[in-house]
Formats: structure tokens, sequence, C-alpha cells
């Protein structure tokens, strides 16, 4: 694993740290696959845990291989251990729904938020989330919702709220959740010569309601493309 504190201070420093009292939501995503989102959301999660102190959830989008959870798992010499799985939610809402719904062994509707787990990593206060998909059942779909319920609740339980979407060529999840997010940052290879697709996503995000903050161009040692400008005007 490469070691990227200093391009994660760099970045918690351009976006400024949390207001005190004020839960910031951040969400993190690519237009394409591959450009390494994931590991830029949970090396920052790791970061702002870690170095600047600050209590952070990193939630975890692409619901139906959680990501998030199997690399830290793999690193956890690095990361911390994982603790034992917790509630997710702190008040019953969630982002997502389960159609169609399941009943619980009593007939009655299993909530969705119960499909979501929460787990401490090491002695940070961070948490990382896991979709349960082996609680699913026949042919259930999971959708996410277009709903600031979940993400208002868990303000207050975090300074930061990392969010790390599926890339735009697989989800519109990001679109979907962009208004109820405080800031979006876009990650682009540094290498990327092509600046149509983050460019198209990048007007679909600010279209559905989205505060692109900027982007983070993912090989720090790979001066930045001459189009960066150009695209944030």
């Amino acid at each position: 694993m490469v070691n990227l504190n200093a391009e994660m201070a760099e970045l918690w420093a351009s976006l400024g740290a949390p207001a005190a009292g004020r839960a910031r939501i951040l969400q993190l995503v690519s237009a394409r696959r591959g450009e390494g989102t994931s590991t830029i959301a949970r090396e920052l999660a790791f970061f702002a845990a870690r170095q600047a102190g600050r209590a952070v959830w990193l939630v975890d989008l692409d619901l139906m291989t959680s990501p998030q959870y199997a690399a830290i798992g793999a690193e956890s010499e690095r990361y911390g251990l994982i603790g034992q799985p917790a509630q997710a939610s702190p008040d019953g809402s969630i982002f997502f729904a389960v159609q169609p719904p399941a009943q619980g062994p009593d007939g009655a509707p299993w909530p969705d938020a119960r499909y979501l787990a929460a787990h401490r990593v090491g002695a940070a206060r961070w948490w990382v989330t896991r979709f349960r998909r082996e609680a699913l059942r026949g042919r259930q779909n999971v959708h996410i919702l277009p709903s600031g319920d979940y993400w208002n609740a868990l303000r207050k339980f975090a300074d930061l709220i990392i969010v790390d979407c599926p890339s735009g060529d697989r989800s519109q999840a990001a679109a979907t959740v962009a208004p109820f997010m405080d800031q979006t940052v876009m990650v682009v290879a540094a290498d990327e010569e092509d600046v149509r697709a983050p460019a198209l996503m990048r007007d679909a995000l600010t279209g559905a309601g989205a505060d692109v903050a900027g982007l983070f161009f993912n090989r720090a040692t790979v001066e930045q493309p001459p189009f960066a400008r150009a695209f944030l005007r």
C-alpha cells in the first residue's frame, strides 16, 4: 500500500476542516471505474480519524460487494482490526430500499435498515459500513433512495461522513444522493487524457444538485493535467 498521508493532508486542507458542531458529508466518485475512488475515500477516512482526530463514518454505496469492508479487513495491520457489527442507522432510516420487502419470523416487515451494518475500525473513531448481502432472499433488489433522512440522522454521530460512490459508468447512485451531500469530489486518474467522461459527469452531478468542490488527481507524482482549471470553470 502506498502511503498517501501527504496527499490526504493536502486534500483535507483544501476542503477546510468541518465546522464545530456541524458534520460534513463528503461524496467521492469517478466517471469511470478503475480511477481509484475507493482508495482515496478510505485513505481520507483513515487520515481524518487518525491524524485529525475526527469521528468518521465511511459509507460504502457499492452495496453488493462492500469493497471498503473487504479492503480494510485485508490490511488490518495498517488500519486496525474490524470490530463486531453494530446498527448503522441511528433512528431506523436508511438510504436504500430492498424490494420486494422481506418478512421477519413473526411475519412483520423486515426493516431495510437491518441490512446495513457498521463496524468500528481499530482504536480510532472511525466506522465502515457493510451491506448484509447474505440476508437477501430470492429475487430481492436494492435501490438507492433520493432521501436525506438517513444522512441528516447520521450527522449527529460523526464529524465527517465520507460516501464512497460507485463510478458513474456503473451506477446512478452519485446523482441520486447528490442533493444531500455537502461537497462532491471527483477522482480522476492523473494520466487521464480524455476529459469528456469526467466533464459530462460533473455537469450531471451539478444538475442533480451537487456542490462539486473539485478534482483529486489520483497519482500525486504525475503532473496535474492542463485541462484541470478549465474543467472546474
